[in-house]
């Protein structure tokens, strides 16, 4: 039996569909843009020429857009979602899921798939992906290069709690003549910083230490945190669809019962 989880965050659109509650056997990401009611009609088109027809197979799903998806049987949290599909792609046992997501950042506490503290930031973009874009397109490069960069770099802060003075203050730093490697580096501080201090905040933080969300292939990024936070930090190239799968197990378990 197929479950379909449809994952319509702020700036990308996850689909997973999983076999038997099992295997994830198929996959799809896509920008979201302006209309997330749009991007879940989009998946909706793509999943019947793939061949899972939500109407044969249940559907679940979560995330900023998780209401604009008319086929779904159900909307759950994306914090929900997150945590099965962390459990699923890392194990059972206890661990932290840092999802660093386009709006807001979460960090929750996981045990056997299921939630036990979490805090989020959503009250601003500084420390999101978001963040991460203007700071790109700023320095007229893209996330991955402005990540690789911040490697060579080092000595800027990054002081601005709010994105649109952090944009000004980089755009300073260019005007200064600060080295774009030294400002790609005070971004992705800033960035692991406000992670870091959510982590801390945590009550319960046992286990391992997982990044999900569109940044997890970024090497530098798990090797900041990693740095930073004192421990491993882990990701997978499938990490991104953890919201997603979340949701296609949550599919699974309203078909099953």
């Amino acid at each position: 039996m197929y479950s379909i989880g449809v994952d319509i965050g702020s700036t990308c659109a996850k689909l997973a569909v999983v076999e038997d509650g099992e295997n994830l056997v198929h996959q799809l990401v896509m920008p979201t843009g302006w209309n997330s009611g749009g991007a879940a009609q989009a998946i909706f088109d793509h999943l019947e020429q793939a061949g899972y027809r939500p109407g044969q197979s249940p559907c679940v799903a979560t995330g900023y857009g998780r209401l604009n998806v008319p086929y779904a049987k159900k909307a759950v949290t994306e914090i929900t979602c997150h945590a099965r599909g962390g459990a699923f792609l890392f194990g059972s046992g206890p661990c932290v899921i840092i999802d660093i997501g386009g709006q807001d950042t979460k960090v929750i506490a996981v045990a056997d798939g299921v939630v036990q503290d979490f805090l989020m930031n959503d009250k601003c973009s500084a420390g999101t992906g978001r963040f991460l874009e203007i700071m790109a397109n700023t320095l007229c490069v893209d996330p991955g290069t402005l990540c690789e960069l911040a490697r060579s770099g080092s000595g800027v802060s990054i002081s601005s709690m709010c994105t649109v003075f952090a944009e000004s203050e980089v755009i300073s730093l260019i005007g200064g003549g600060a080295a774009k490697e030294d400002i790609a580096y005070g971004v992705v501080d800033s960035i692991v910083n406000k992670v870091v201090s959510q982590y801390g905040s945590l009550s319960s933080a046992e286990g391992q230490c997982c990044l999900t969300g569109g940044l997890c292939e970024s090497p530098y990024i798990l090797e900041s945190l990693s740095k930073k936070l004192g421990r491993p930090v882990i990701s997978s190239p499938l990490a991104r669809y953890a919201g997603a799968i979340g949701a296609a197990l949550a599919a699974y378990q309203i078909k099953k019962d």
